[in-house]
């Protein structure tokens, strides 16, 4: 398939093989893309660069999106290696173990500003250096999850942190709208991934999932890759501003038949 041959674009937050960012990055290589990546630190370097070198990375550079600085030497280290850029997808979360237990309300304020620095404000930090070497037709896409827009148990300042995420995504879409720059979400159902295995009661959630999603079962990483396809690509020319589910359907359901029936006859 050559959808993106020719197309020239970055991933943030590609950590491992079986990572949400890793299913999209490898649609979009299959696709034919040119793809540069990045990674945080010595650590993580020795996961990423095996990985985007399977891809024939041109560019592999370490960048904290938290460090202004650095997000602005990666742009312009892509500026020099691929002239104009065609997608950037920012796949970038985190907040600490322990606010992803307990209550809510005893989120820290720590907690809180690194949750929210590390997982919304970087997407305005990437979205400012990318525009000045985005082409007109380009997308911007960032991941999500219903914890958004619901309360999911132990997602506690996640939840938070991707509602502000989504919210800034509209806000940049409007800004880089007259440059023909699209700006987007990507809301994945619970997949299996390192990351979320971080948080507490993750494998209730996957269950969960199962039973609420009129699919009756759980996205797979070739399912979100797929819809990241899309969204990088031309054949989301006419989408901007949204959250595009990719969760099997789980989000558009109150309750399942199952959850229903274990209410018996109660009225």
């Amino acid at each position: 398939m050559d959808l993106m041959k020719g197309k020239k674009g970055i991933i943030f937050g590609v950590s491992n093989t079986h990572g949400i960012a890793y299913g999209i990055a490898k649609q979009l290589f299959e696709a034919g893309a040119d793809i540069a990546f990045t990674y945080a630190g010595e650590t993580m370097e020795k996961r990423v660069r095996p990985i985007a070198e399977g891809m024939n990375a041109k560019l592999i550079m370490s960048c904290d999106v938290t460090n202004e600085a650095e997000v602005e030497a990666v742009f312009k280290e892509c500026e020099k290696v691929y002239g104009k850029l065609d997608f950037v997808i920012h796949a970038v979360a985190f907040a600490p173990k322990e606010a992803l237990m307990g209550r809510f309300i005893d989120t820290t304020k720590d907690a809180w500003n690194t949750a929210l620095g590390v997982s919304s404000y970087s997407l305005v930090t990437v979205a400012k250096y990318a525009e000045p070497i985005m082409n007109e037709g380009s997308s911007i896409f960032a991941l999500t999850y219903l914890g958004s827009i619901l309360s999911v148990p132990s997602y506690n300042v996640m939840g938070v942190a991707k509602a502000a995420l989504e919210s800034a995504m509209r806000f940049l879409a409007v800004d880089l709208g007259p440059k023909g720059i699209r700006v987007n979400c990507l809301s994945s159902g619970p997949v299996k991934t390192l990351a979320s295995m971080g948080i507490s009661g993750f494998s209730k959630m996957l269950k969960a999932a199962v039973m609420r999603a009129p699919l009756k079962k759980n996205v797979a990483l070739e399912d979100v890759g797929k819809a990241g396809l899309f969204l990088a690509s031309d054949l989301s020319s006419g989408v901007t501003g949204e959250v595009i589910y990719c969760d099997c359907g789980c989000h558009s359901a109150y309750a399942s038949a199952e959850e229903m029936d274990l209410l018996g006859n109660a009225e």
